[in-house]
């Protein structure tokens, strides 16, 4: 089922939502040729999926706060929410294969998830583990960074991946995100 979503209904249609299951947000006009031929083919692959995965509908000439509010500046534009928050997107008219893609992506488990998963595995970087558990993800984040100057490329570049994906669960924005990003970059380079 695809939602038509209003300025006054995004919070509970699209933010709210999205904290219980992905919501794909199709940006789109009446008189957009692209939209039109997306549209239809973002309904098949998200009713592919069996209600993991909600479609609502934006018009940006109806909605254009919401158009500005999420930067679109050429339709149709197509963003994921999870969490209240945009976690993937794309513009431009895909192909089913391409948007397939992007949903399967979107439907994987996040990837710190896995990498946390893969650590516990191999009993690598117990301490790492030990406070992601307790949920101080800022003290993980210390340590990882810390460590990276001295560990061996291998090493290096495992630890990298696991503050990458730790960046994607916080969000690109949040100040620790944005903070650990910079000492990051420093540490590799």
């Amino acid at each position: 089922m695809t939602v038509d979503v209003t300025e006054a209904s995004f919070e509970q249609d699209v933010v709210v939502r999205s904290e219980s299951v992905p919501v794909v947000a199709d940006f789109w006009a009446e008189w957009c040729g692209p939209c039109l031929a997306l549209g239809p083919v973002l309904e098949s692959e998200i009713a592919a999926r069996e209600g993991v995965v909600d479609l609502v509908k934006i018009d940006v000439d109806a909605n254009p706060g919401l158009a500005q509010r999420f930067g679109v500046s050429g339709i149709p534009a197509v963003k994921a929410f999870r969490q209240g928050r945009v976690v993937s997107e794309f513009t431009g008219a895909r192909p089913a294969a391409a948007v397939a893609d992007f949903l399967d992506d979107l439907l994987a488990p996040p990837r710190a998830d896995t990498r946390v998963e893969e650590l516990r595995a191999a009993g690598e970087l117990p301490d790492v583990l030990a406070l992601l558990d307790a949920g101080d993800l800022e003290r993980a984040l210390e340590v990882i960074v810390t460590a990276i100057p001295t560990a061996a490329p291998e090493a290096r570049e495992r630890l990298r991946e696991l503050a990458v994906a730790l960046f994607e669960r916080l969000g690109h924005e949040h100040p620790l995100a944005v903070a650990f990003r910079r000492r990051l970059a420093a540490a590799l380079y």
